[in-house]
């Protein structure tokens, strides 16, 4: 009998790609490299340019209601739900990884409501807060105090702006100055509390705007801490503010479905925009003239302020989950960030509008870059084109999302380029309901979907020419599709191999909720560089009504000769690829089959529970159930070689691990993995029916599993919406298991020759290093017994003496550990007692107490317990050695025993 494989599988985290932003505010600094979002009740710190998150600060525990970053990127303002405001400072951290770490400087109650927008002036001194109350704030992020308190508005205050007014007085205030003229040297005095002079020119133009759900507008003179103008031409709630410092303007937004221009001398309506959508962001394009616009259609609008015309084409409205929330602009920046409902961000390139007169047209901003905030609950995922470069996510949506898995060399440009591990390359858009499952071909060229419109989709990848389009719809299954595989195999056409673009696979197989598998031969459409393209003819070549309830899976045979197809009625069938004819089917688990699939060609021998090594010719099916247990099948004949448990709940994808290339000499046994409902992925030996290792890193149940044959990588990803990539460390570990092991038996024979030789102070500390109390105690021993002892030591011999006074605080607490051990067992207390007493002798109380935080309680604690015992057995010594005594001299006197004889005395007269 072979014998088992004890050979440590090891896998590790080595990437993670994980939400960044699940809706609420989202903000930049000026130089648009720091993106701050909200993430439920965190916030996190990302860098554009590489991706990284750069800090990700805990919530209170509840959601964040507003978020604001200060230009410079030196503070970082978070308001929530439980009422409190916190301001960071930002700080380079001092690790090799470009990190952040933020400082809490002090946590606020602004308001007796929660904060609902939140504004930064230019200067990054001042914050103003909007509530539900209705009251402004003004604060010094710095001083963390309150300069302004402003009432005026009756509803939520939806929107505040800073801005600087280059308006000149009017005669009337003019005329009102005048009056006043006795009160110039008060007004010209600094207020402590803002740090504006009163009266001067230059720092008495400092406004602010702020809108609130009843739709009026106020300016706040924050000199004067009052309101100079009421603006009510919006009759629906105000969204957002910008001004033009140029152009001496300012525009507002609300949903009204209006955008309007006001002259910041008079406050007067100068332009009325009408968007005809709800208009949630609006501002300038640079110092330009030119306004963009974003709302309830998803679509990016520039508009002329002077005349109010679109400059922008017509553009189609965007779905469900396409509204514009935010867009986001720095002066410096040649991009609009917007963002949307389904928590995308999206950059636009703003450099068509240079020299772009107002009366001319131009086409939507180009969308130069795309940032998916999370990915929702993933539900499949695969690699994709032939160097795996690519991944693909079907991601609780109508689209597949495509994440590049390598870096890319960028120039530097204005934009960030965004070439990271994980960033977006691509999203397919043609489905009308969720995705359900995705299926690669062989090349990695072609991807197959099936979702809840009934409908299957063919997709042709070339990422080398940055072409991702759609290449075929097929339709014919009455309910949605819950399996879908291609063809694992080119065709016989020897041109297929060489150029798999230009060859789709032969077939495509579906599943449905309809309880049918239907079999589409995938035809050649023309050209896709002709406009005369045509979709191949989408029919099915045969229909079989496979199983009585919904189809979870579907998986091909390597050979292109046999498919299987896994239901929720609790057994799994195995039919023809050619006619569609059921082969066999296997029955046995207890609920329904989840996951199928084939084993890889020349898959050794497996044995089952209570045989030997059974045939693969015929081939092996690998199956997870709901019942929480993943089989083994024979296609012999259709009978279960093996029964896996482990998992606590469903488990929902199976696999097989790439088989090791037969010069590898790490002898690896053939390897699942399987992950479920319980957020864990375990790898399994296959013949032995053990767990080799489990892999956790996902919150909630894992829907999705795929394997890099070329790097052994797996990867996971659930509905966590997190998507860890698993090294395999197995050779690593091996190599640092052997080197270890190699270094610790030439230690231990070290420690035997120090020992040995009597070098007491490398014999001690080596003897700690290893952790090998026996040995220690054998040495301690030797020192204590030691007669006689040398004079003046504490333990027996000076040299210990002097090397127990010279620990460090690990080496002097682990020493005392040992002590305690020791002292609970009365024939080595002695020893412990001896070294205890050279320690508390030789080291001040101060050191001792110094130990305090790294388990010392639980030292002195146990060495104090047993020390009282070992007091209290030598006093009751001490007592019966009295009785003795007295016995002895009372003999005496009646002559019974002789005082210089004593008892050898007694001893003759018994």
């Amino acid at each position: 009998m072979a014998s088992r494989n004890t050979m440590l599988t090891t896998f590790e985290p080595d990437r993670i790609i994980q939400p960044i932003y699940t809706g609420g505010d989202v903000a930049l600094d000026r130089e648009a490299r720091l993106l701050a979002t909200c993430l439920g009740e965190e916030a996190v710190l990302t860098d554009l340019e590489s991706g990284r998150t750069l800090a990700r600060l805990e919530g209170d525990g509840e959601v964040l209601t507003a978020l604001a970053i200060t230009p410079s990127a030196s503070h970082l303002i978070l308001c929530s739900r439980s009422l409190s405001m916190r301001i960071y400072s930002l700080q380079p951290s001092h690790h090799d990884l470009p990190t952040l770490a933020p400082t809490l400087l002090r946590t606020l109650k602004p308001h007796a409501t929660p904060v609902i927008t939140i504004a930064i002036d230019s200067t990054g001194t001042l914050l103003g807060t909007g509530s539900a109350d209705g009251v402004i704030k003004v604060w010094d992020i710095r001083g963390g105090f309150v300069t302004h308190t402003l009432r005026g508005h009756n509803g939520v205050i939806s929107a505040l702006h800073f801005f600087e007014s280059t308006a000149t007085e009017t005669t009337g205030e003019k005329a009102s100055k005048q009056k006043k003229k006795h009160r110039k040297d008060v007004e010209a005095e600094v207020d402590t509390m803002t740090g504006i002079v009163h009266g001067d020119t230059a720092t008495a133009r400092f406004r602010l705007a702020s809108g609130s759900e009843d739709g009026k507008i106020r300016i706040w003179d924050l000199s004067k801490r009052k309101s100079i103008a009421t603006l009510d031409s919006h009759v629906s709630v105000v969204r957002s503010f910008d001004f033009s410092a140029s152009l001496d303007i300012l525009v507002s937004a609300s949903r009204d479905k209006t955008a309007i221009v006001w002259d910041a001398h008079s406050w007067a309506v100068k332009r009325l925009i009408p968007v005809i959508e709800v208009v949630e962001s609006v501002g300038f394009v640079g110092n330009s003239a030119f306004v963009f616009t974003g709302g309830e259609f998803g679509k990016l609008r520039i508009w002329d302020s002077a005349t109010g015309r679109e400059i922008t084409e017509e553009q189609p409205n965007g779905g469900e989950g396409d509204e514009i929330q935010h867009v986001l602009h720095n002066a410096g920046t040649d991009f609009l960030l917007s963002v949307h409902a389904d928590q995308s961000l999206l950059f636009h390139s703003t450099s068509s509008l240079s020299g772009t007169s107002p009366s001319s047209k131009i086409e939507a901003l180009p969308l130069i870059r795309r940032i998916s905030g999370t990915h929702d609950e993933i539900i499949d995922l695969a690699f994709v084109t032939p160097e795996r470069s690519l991944l693909a996510l079907a991601t609780n949506s109508e689209s597949i999302r495509l994440v590049t898995l390598a870096a890319q060399d960028a120039e530097p440009s204005p934009v960030p380029s965004g070439t990271y591990f994980g960033a977006d390359v691509a999203l397919l858009r043609g489905h009308e309901d969720i995705i359900i499952c995705l299926d690669v071909d062989w090349s990695g060229c072609w991807i197959a979907t099936g979702a809840k419109d009934n409908t299957a989709r063919l997709w042709r990848i070339d990422h080398a020419r940055g072409s991702y389009e759609h290449y075929a719809t097929y339709t014919g299954h009455a309910e949605s599709l819950g399996a879908i595989a291609l063809a694992q195999q080119p065709s016989s056409s020897k041109s297929s191999i060489p150029d798999p673009l230009e060859n789709p696979p032969r077939f495509l197989l579906t599943g449905s909720q309809d309880k049918t598998v239907k079999r589409w031969n995938v035809g050649k459409a023309s050209k896709p560089d002709t406009k005369s393209e045509t979709q191949p003819l989408s029919r099915a070549i045969y229909t079989r009504k496979a199983h009585d309830k919904d189809i979870n899976a579907i998986s091909v045979s390597y050979d292109n000769t046999l498919f299987a197809s896994a239901s929720q009625d609790r057994t799994v069938k195995i039919w023809s690829v050619e006619d569609g004819e059921v082969q066999g089917i296997l029955r046995g688990h207890r609920r329904g089959v989840w996951s199928v699939m084939f084993a890889p060609k020349d898959t050794p021998a497996i044995s089952g529970d209570s045989t030997g090594p059974a045939s693969t010719r015929h081939g092996v099916v690998l199956t997870g159930s709901g019942d929480k247990t993943v089989k083994i099948w024979s296609l012999t004949d259709y009978s279960c070689l093996r029964t896996l448990e482990g998992h606590t709940n469903s488990v929902l994808k199976v696999l097989w691990m790439p088989l090791r290339p037969a010069e590898d000499t790490t002898r690896r046994p053939v390897q699942i993995a399987s992950a479920g409902g319980d957020g864990l992925v375990k790898i399994w030996d296959a013949n032995t029916g053990e767990p080799a290792c489990t892999l956790d890193n996902h919150t909630d149940r894992i829907w999705a599993l795929a394997v890099d044959p070329s790097t052994n990588t797996l990867v996971s990803g659930g509905g966590d919406s997190v998507v860890t990539f698993w090294k395999d460390t197995t050779a690593h570990t091996m190599a640092a298991t052997a080197a270890a092991s190699t270094a610790r038996v030439e230690q231990e024979q070290q420690l035997l020759n120090y020992m040995h030789a009597g070098s007491y102070r490398e014999a001690i500390v080596l003897a700690l290093t290893l952790h090998h109390p026996a040995r220690l105690l054998l040495l301690f021993q030797g020192v204590v017994d030691r007669s006689p002892p040398e004079e003046g030591s504490l333990s027996g011999v000076k040299a210990v003496d002097e090397v127990l006074m010279q620990l460090s605080d690990e080496q002097l607490l682990e020493l005392l550990r040992r002590l305690r051990d020791w002292n609970t067992n009365a024939r080595t207390a002695v020893v412990a007692q001896r070294i205890l007493n050279v320690i508390v002798r030789g080291y001040p109380a101060e050191r001792l107490v110094g130990l305090r935080g790294r388990g010392w309680k639980e030292v002195v604690d146990g060495l104090r317990a047993y020390t009282e015992r070992h007091y209290k057995r030598m006093v009751e010594l001490m007592d019966e050695s009295y009785l003795v005594d007295y016995t002895l001299r009372q003999m005496e006197e009646v002559g019974l025993v002789d005082g210089e004889n004593g008892l050898g005395e007694i001893a003759m007269v018994s």
